[in-house]
């Protein structure tokens, strides 16, 4: 706090000494978004979409520990501008490539920056380029996000438990996991911590969403409104000065103390894309490109090995098998069941969750003596699945070379790495750490207990998937937290920034009345219909099946058409939708077209225009809806031929009901 008071000071004492410079502008492709950016005193910039305000004038500045303040006097020394118009080869997204067109305006200041801004049909970008060549710390940064006025805000706080001590400090350990306050913006919780995407609600039906892209050797931006004022400032972690290994069963490394600075750059580099999506209608942000765009190009030469799939998963449904001769739990006999499980549908991977290694040790070479894992990988190779191993920061953090080395040459195929919690600088250099040892031994990784996707996956596209999300897993625990709700509000925020690896797929569905948390033998909420949409709704190219393969197998025609649903997608459609209320997405692989509806706990009826969708001409198709009784019993569904008439098909969702169709 000591530091932002002196930055502030130093504000205020060169405001007067510099005169103000011209404004420049740069327009998105379609003349509808403007950026104007001042210069001067002060550097800041404001967003226009046609006649609405986006974003009042918001200051940007970089303190270094140099004594010199990036934007403060922002003195400029050249100004140019140039477009771009090309298209990004995508293998594992929601289309196969991505038309990148923009217009960007490059202010040159004296001191050896610069500052890029970019403006897109659906949204605009900034980020500082410093020229330094000699090592420096950066000390803090200004991003503001200002509105002209009290809007409405969706804004994910940090959980986190008031203790002693300084609690902003504390929310820097998160797992980046809480479902949105609906709130004005002025009536934030001023002690809170915001972590990105968040959403603004603006005039005439448009939003905006904040967040960031191409976060490297950088901390994450959280964000807070601490005076009651009608917009938000940016925060970041201090860089780590003394860590312990703890937390969960020692598997994370905990700050003890922290810097008095945020970042250690070694010399030239542009820093992250500041980020705002903005939108007409909310269906557009379920769609947004604009995070991939942004990001790095890919650095891995060879993805021949990288395969996205669907993955068989113990941890949720607790390892609960039944109708077998032998005991289920952490064992060769429980896996080889799921092994078979996967083999039966055709599913890629099965995952052995937390348990297989020898608890606390974080030690990822002591397996427990139930598993082989020669002897599964062999097994699983016989009948073409894969095996994916759960493991946890300090663990594969210490060793990380010999563990990635060690493990694809047994045959595994990735991990999922897990109980990071935190996006500070040194954490975030883990992940691009981690990302390029699995690509140099051909492993792919999901990352939890994670920050928010920020492009890595384009960076590295053998980093599959993130959690960062308040998904299914809370079922196991929480009976206060509204996942229908959730899940028609995280398309539009969350899923701005990358894909989710939200784990749907219960065969339990409980309406509202009858729902109750169980770590044993969880459920979902909402329908059976809801899970199948799901898996067309969420991007997610390293998906899970989240419930026991007994409760599949028993459930065979929802298992075979889960199993039958791509990851990675040639073409995305967003036929409509509405952030907390309901959302229609359509995805095409190959010739055919997959398309999920969900709704919040409203009944609903709803006309699917087919008319947008590149090169349909179906008649007819096969769709799993809710059943008549659906509203009393989640799982009560109907599986039969639909008929398209006109381009369109009529659909009745029930209370946090779904549905889903193939063409």
């Amino acid at each position: 706090m000591k530091n932002k008071v002196l930055f502030l000071l130093f504000l205020a004492m060169t405001s007067a000494g510099v005169n103000a410079q011209k404004p420049y502008t740069v327009q998105s492709p379609n003349g509808k978004l403007t950026v104007t950016v001042n210069t001067g005193e002060r550097l800041s910039y404001a967003v226009k979409h046609e006649n609405t305000v986006v974003l009042a004038a918001s200051d940007i500045a970089m303190e270094l520990d140099n004594g010199k303040v990036l934007g403060v006097p922002a003195q400029t020394s050249s100004v140019e501008t140039r477009s771009a118009n090309q298209t990004i080869e995508a293998p594992f997204y929601k289309r196969n490539k991505v038309k990148d067109e923009y217009n960007e305006l490059i202010i040159s200041f004296k001191g050896n920056y610069k500052v890029i801004f970019r403006a897109y049909d659906e949204g605009v970008a900034y980020r500082f380029d410093c020229g330094l060549s000699k090592p420096y710390q950066v000390v803090a940064e200004t991003a503001d996000f200002n509105f002209d006025e009290d809007y409405t805000a969706w804004v994910p706080y940090v959980n986190a438990r008031k203790g002693e001590g300084d609690f902003i400090q504390q929310q820097f350990f998160t797992s980046f996991e809480n479902t949105y306050t609906i709130t004005p913006l002025s009536q934030m919780e001023p002690e809170r911590l915001v972590f990105l995407p968040a959403l603004v609600e603006l005039k005439d039906g448009k939003k905006v969403v904040i967040t960031e892209a191409d976060l490297e050797a950088f901390p994450g931006l959280l964000l807070r409104n601490e005076s009651g004022r009608t917009g938000f400032t940016a925060v970041h972690a201090g860089y780590p000065k003394v860590e312990e290994q703890g937390g969960h069963n020692n598997l994370q490394y905990v700050v003890k103390e922290r810097e008095n600075y945020i970042a250690q750059v070694k010399g030239k580099r542009a820093f992250p894309w500041r980020c705002l999506v903005v939108s007409e209608r909310d269906g557009d942000l379920a769609n947004s490109d604009l995070v991939f765009k942004l990001a790095s190009p890919c650095r891995v030469d060879d993805l021949s090995w990288v395969k996205p799939g669907k993955v068989a998963w113990d941890w949720w449904n607790n390892w609960n098998i039944y109708g077998v001769p032998f005991k289920a739990g952490i064992n060769n006999d429980t896996y080889k069941y799921y092994i078979d499980f996967a083999s039966k549908y055709g599913i890629e991977y099965v995952i052995l969750d937390e348990g297989w290694a020898v608890n606390k040790q974080a030690d990822l070479f002591q397996v427990i003596p139930e598993i082989d894992l020669v002897e599964l990988v062999n097994y699983g190779k016989e009948r073409n699945v894969g095996l994916v191993l759960w493991a946890g920061y300090a663990a594969i953090d210490k060793d990380m070379e010999h563990v990635c080395q060690h493990y694809s040459e047994m045959g595994v195929k990735g991990f999922k790495v897990d109980f990071m919690d935190r996006d500070d600088q040194k954490v975030v250099e883990f992940y691009y750490r981690m990302a390029a040892m699995a690509a140099k031994y051909h492993l792919f990784v999901d990352f939890h207990g994670a920050y928010k996707p920020t492009g890595l996956s384009r960076t590295y596209p053998n980093v599959l998937n993130y959690e960062g999300v308040y998904g299914l897993e809370q079922a196991k625990w929480d009976n206060e937290g509204d996942l229908v709700l959730n899940e028609v509000t995280i398309p539009f925020i969350r899923m701005v920034a990358g894909t989710f690896d939200y784990t749907q797929g219960a065969m339990k569905n409980a309406q509202r009345s009858s729902f109750a948390a169980s770590w044993g033998e969880p459920m979902s909420q909402g329908t059976r219909c809801r899970q199948l949409a799901e898996y067309v709704i969420f991007e997610s190219p390293f998906n899970m099946l989240c419930d026991s393969p007994s409760n599949y197998l028993a459930e065979d025609e929802c298992t075979q058409f889960i199993a039958s649903v791509p990851t990675v997608w040639d073409e995305t459609v967003v036929l409509d939708g509405k952030v907390g209320e309901y959302l229609v997405v359509a995805r095409k692989k190959g010739f055919h077209w997959y398309v999920g509806a969900i709704t919040n706990w409203e009944e609903r009826d709803l006309e699917v225009d087919l008319m947008a969708l590149p090169g349909f001409g179906a008649k007819s198709g096969r769709i799993f809806r809710d059943g008549v009784n659906a509203n009393r019993v989640g799982k009560d569904y109907v599986a039969e031929q639909v008929q398209v008439w006109g381009n369109k098909v009529k659909v009745h969702l029930a209370k946090g009901g779904g549905a889903v169709m193939v063409f």
